[in-house]
């Protein structure tokens, strides 16, 4: 799956994302910065990317999501 794909399938699931991907293999690396992150723990985030992905995953066209999720809150502290 070419990085643009992830990028579109995350963007199409995830409200107001602004998603980062790069591809090693079959290793998909994103960045997802998204209001809907608000208030959700770790694994919450990490399910809804998954939930993105899930039919890449379960053909195996996708092993494994290294992933890094933030609010735009959370994104902007991190530029400073």
């Amino acid at each position: 799956m070419q990085p643009h794909e992830i990028k579109a399938a995350l963007e199409a699931a995830i409200a107001d994302s602004e998603v980062d991907a790069a591809t090693e293999g079959n290793h998909a690396h994103v960045t997802v910065v998204s209001p809907v992150f608000e208030g959700l723990s770790p694994v919450k985030k990490q399910q809804l990317v998954y939930g993105a992905l899930r039919e890449a995953i379960a053909s195996g066209v996708i092993h494994a999501v290294h992933m890094k999720t933030y609010t735009p809150a959370e994104w902007a502290a991190l530029q400073n």
